[in-house]
């Protein structure tokens, strides 16, 4: 059955990867369609002009396609307006409305990816009877791009324009390109390239400068020829504010006409019958879908971005108010101020669950026994084919017992050392850590409180020296001394670790012990004691040392474990969202917390990442690198915090920038996993990851330094 349900979950994987490589070309077609490009105005001075033929230079501004040569000049008393750059949705309808009060046609040369973000907008060119011509797709510089890129710079156009219209273009102008005395040899080489693909190039005459953004008035005189000579003007309806480009063409034309001047289209002027003739079916019907595209592309991207700020206020709100919180627990739980009441003095039991803990389990007993307070140790062997119970008995220390079972997993260990526990008090820690010597007295003073069911202490890396440890242990660090703090004066604390808690042993025996329900006991316990109604706290100062995962196999497992275990307790607890009293307070505050930042957010991390990309690649590099540092050192100010609650070195935190690229990456990939074994139903067994011990020598060299 197991093999069945992993046989359909491969599909699933397979599916995950095409959606991932769709998103992706969703994501490169928006950002080729809205890469930011520069106005024609900034093209750069002509260069040498060695291999222009002269009469080209001195010829007129419509140049012919196909092997024979031609050239046109415009008649005199004659303008062809141009306008290059749109369509944009603010001004070519502003501008369009103008010249059908006029009556005038033009023509006008769109830049493909804006066609297929406004296909109305153009649609509605060619329906006023305006002759539409190709300015390239993404507005390139076509004397600098290789020739794959040169073709389909027009063939995308071509297809954008089929799209929107129905038609293609015959005409064709390059960015940046101005007069024909203005050619150089590079941009001679691109006329000859247009003209080897049939395209008629349109130059200019008559340049407007409005991308100069200069007086109405100065752009109809800029627009105004000389005596009677015909002119080709040059406009812009896209590129900026347009406005005085509006207003300046409504003068324009009454001016002109006045000086006996008529208004042409290239076609007209050339003796062709039209410069858009009719798309093929098959060019009509891709260019459909490749302005669909564009729109879903437009869609998604737009919905993305509303996600990615609503997450990332989300998450520097949520830092800041869990700060403020976690400053008000630290204040109001200084010793010098607060006490849980007289001090707790009893004798504790310390139950030990271990499986294969061989490395550590001397250095985990001696820490305990070595304790300021008095305690009976219960080591639970839980099937060990290692001799960890052989080591653990060969210390011979007094208050040590050690109990053999059969391999039943850690909740069966952990509820067979309650079960022999001698004290009201227990403490549960894992095989691979160690305490100091004041944990167990300082975890359980705040049952002094007898509302008090269990305390969650500070878990610490030992090994830390590894990159891999550093990024733990800024992890550790912040989630003890942010998120407990928080937790406890919500009262919701969702999970007492593993490795260093305590219990009242009546509350575990109301909950009815550890269940293994799931693959988080910790947790579900944690919840269950909340749920029914003992109040759950933390004790920072209670710390404890634990060997973490020193590879990136070995943390993979243990977080998939830990990822998917707390998903099951959500499940299993889910009905508190609706119960009143302690369980629903924490249904609707620790489960929803837990859905929206252990589950929602990290699901969505990648997409601040996505979209980082996609800001370098096509928008502000530097804007985009600016907003990323912001969120970054609203987090970093958080670690700084709750290092400096822990006491400990903020130097380490050098590494949380590189933390954000593969760490936050690696918990991404588990939780897809997590979610999928959860959906698949698929039972964990207890994961035994692989320890190397000293952990005394470990800790040593922490506090030394």
């Amino acid at each position: 059955m197991k093999a069945a349900v992993l046989a359909l979950l491969r599909p699933r994987w397979l599916l995950t990867v095409m959606a991932s490589l769709a998103f992706a070309c969703v994501l490169f077609a928006h950002g080729l369609v809205n890469a930011e490009f520069g106005a024609d105005g900034n093209a750069a001075a002509p260069g040498d002009a060695a291999t222009v033929p002269q009469n080209v230079r001195t010829g007129g501004p419509v140049i012919g396609a196909g092997a024979k040569r031609w050239q046109f000049r415009v008649p005199d008393r004659t303008v062809i307006l141009t306008f290059d750059d749109g369509p944009n949705p603010e001004w070519t309808p502003k501008i369009l409305d103008v010249l059908d009060r006029h009556k005038v046609h033009a023509s006008f040369f769109v830049v493909g990816s804006k066609v297929t973000e406004h296909p109305d907008i153009v649609d509605r060119m060619h329906r006023s009877g305006h002759e539409i011509g190709l300015h390239t797709f993404t507005h390139s510089d076509l004397s600098t791009v290789p020739g794959w890129r040169f073709g389909m710079e027009l063939s995308q156009s071509q297809l954008a324009l089929a799209g929107a219209t129905g038609v293609t273009s015959s005409l064709a102008r390059p960015p940046y390109s101005s007069t024909a005395e203005a050619v150089d040899d590079n941009q001679w080489g691109v006329l000859q390239g247009l003209s080897e693909d049939g395209y008629t190039t349109v130059l200019t005459t008559l340049d407007s400068k409005d991308w100069q953004r200069p007086p109405v008035s100065q752009i109809v005189a800029n627009s105004t020829p000389s005596g009677h000579r015909g002119e080709v003007i040059l406009m812009h309806d896209a590129g900026g504010d347009r406005s005085r480009t509006v207003a300046a063409l409504d003068r324009l034309i009454p001016r002109l006409r006045a000086q006996g001047y008529r208004f042409a289209t290239t076609a007209e002027v050339i003796g062709e019958s039209q410069a858009n003739p009719p798309a093929a079916r098959g060019q009509h019907w891709r260019g459909v879908l490749l302005v669909g595209i564009v729109r879903v592309a437009g869609a998604v991207v737009s919905v993305l971005a509303l996600i990615l700020l609503a997450v990332g206020v989300l998450m520097v709100v949520r830092l800041l108010l869990m700060v403020v919180v976690a400053r008000r627990h630290a204040r109001t739980r200084r010793p010098s101020r607060w006490s849980w009441g007289p001090p707790v003095t009893e004798p504790v039991t310390v139950v030990v669950p271990a499986y294969n803990e061989k490395e550590c389990i001397a250095d985990t007993i001696r820490s305990l026994v070595r304790g300021t307070h008095p305690v009976e140790v219960i080591v639970v062997d839980d099937g060990s084919t290692d001799g960890t119970a052989d080591v653990a008995e060969s210390l011979a220390l007094p208050g040590v017992r050690v109990i053999r079972k059969p391999n039943g997993g850690k909740p069966s260990a952990l509820n067979a050392g309650i079960a022999a526990a001698r004290c009201d008090l227990v403490v549960m820690m894992d095989g691979d850590t160690v305490f100091t010597r004041d944990t167990v007295r300082r975890l359980v003073q705040p049952f002094a409180d007898r509302r008090v069911g269990a305390v969650a202490g500070n878990a610490k890396i030992a090994n830390r020296n590894s990159m891999l440890g550093r990024w733990q242990h800024i992890e550790y660090v912040i989630g003890s001394n942010i998120d407990r703090r928080v937790y406890d004066l919500l009262r919701c604390m969702p999970t007492v670790p593993g490795a260093v808690g305590a219990f009242r042993r009546s509350a575990l025996h109301q909950v009815g012990g550890v269940s293994d329900a799931t693959l988080a006991e910790d947790t579900d316990l944690t919840i269950e004691l909340v749920r029914a109604g003992w109040r759950v706290v933390c004790e920072p100062s209670a710390i404890a040392y634990t060997e973490a995962p020193s590879t990136i196999g070995q943390l993979w497992r243990q977080r998939y474990r830990w990822s998917y275990g707390t998903m099951q307790a959500m499940w299993k607890h889910r009905r508190a969202v609706f119960e009143r009293g302690p369980s629903g307070r924490f249904g609707r505050w620790g489960l929803a917390h837990l859905a929206l930042f252990q589950v929602m957010l990290p699901l969505l991390a990648p997409l601040v990442d996505v979209l980082l990309l996609y800001g370098i690649l096509f928008l502000d590099p530097v804007k985009t690198a600016a907003v990323w540092g912001a969120v970054l050192g609203v987090q970093l100010a958080g670690a700084c915090y709750a290092f400096r609650l822990d006491r400990e070195k903020a130097r380490v935190l050098w590494a949380l920038p590189v933390q954000q690229f593969v760490y936050r990456q690696l918990m991404y990939a588990v939780l897809i996993q997590s979610i999928i074994t959860a959906v698949g139903g698929i039972r964990l067994g207890w994961h035994k990851l692989q320890r190397t011990g000293g952990l005394d020598a470990l800790v040593s060299g922490q506090n030394r330094s």
